[in-house]
């Protein structure tokens, strides 16, 4: 298995933004500049508010700057979000996970793998919310995030049927279903953990982040019936 997290693709996957909707970036220093400002204040105004409850007002006294400055860089709520997309998911694809050596123990790399993984995910549990809520209202941003999940699917099921040429894992089970589920449980794993337990977990006794990466771990390895 590369040395990639189970929830990531070797590769990009395709973007969640829709890049229609994205014209060029600004030419100049300056023009960066404000650009990244605007996208940075949307990002604080939509995980605080909700896409739905935000306003182009909150996005510019966010940004402290006017409505002109606005259109200059954007046409509208929707543009600044596939901006916002655009930026924050660098963090998810490329997590900066430790290097783990090609010819290492695959438990020791899917240990590292979901260590990096969640730990991009708690840096963007705001965001992850939000996602969550936008594909319930968007279609054409639901079909999108759907892609870029499916191609992390088929990623991870290209690792696992390496895993079975090798001897590693069970060879009786369907690359691609695995993979599914697997990729599928590590998600809502994250999602569960750091957007939705918060708030509901009151008056019990948290699991540690250690916790979570060792049962993540364990849940993977033990599904494929990895032979390190």
């Amino acid at each position: 298995m590369s040395a990639s997290a189970p929830g990531e693709a070797s590769e990009d996957p395709p973007s969640m933004a829709d890049t229609s909707l994205l014209r060029d970036l600004p030419t100049t220093g300056r023009g960066l500049r404000t650009r990244a400002a605007l996208v940075a204040a949307a990002r604080t105004v939509f995980e605080r508010s909700g896409y739905l409850d935000s306003r182009l007002i909150d996005i510019t006294k966010e940004a402290s700057c006017s409505a002109g400055t606005f259109y200059t860089y954007f046409a509208s709520k929707e543009e600044i979000f596939a901006a916002v997309l655009e930026t924050a998911q660098e963090d998810m694809m490329h997590p900066g996970m430790p290097h783990v050596a090609a010819d290492d123990d695959p438990v020791a790399v899917i240990e590292a793998s979901n260590r990096a993984y969640f730990s991009a995910y708690q840096r963007n549990a705001k965001l992850m919310g939000l996602l969550e809520q936008v594909a319930n209202i968007d279609p054409r941003f639901r079909k999108l995030r759907q892609n870029r999940a499916d191609a992390f699917v088929r990623r991870n099921a290209r690792s696992i049927a390496e895993l079975q040429r090798s001897g590693l894992a069970d060879p009786q089970l369907d690359p691609l279903l695995a993979s599914r589920a697997l990729s599928g449980m590590i998600s809502r794993l994250g999602f569960s953990y750091f957007v939705t337990e918060p708030s509901v977990r009151e008056g019990e006794e948290p699991s540690s982040f250690e916790d979570l990466v060792f049962t993540a771990t364990r849940l993977w390895v033990n599904a494929l019936r990895l032979h390190p």
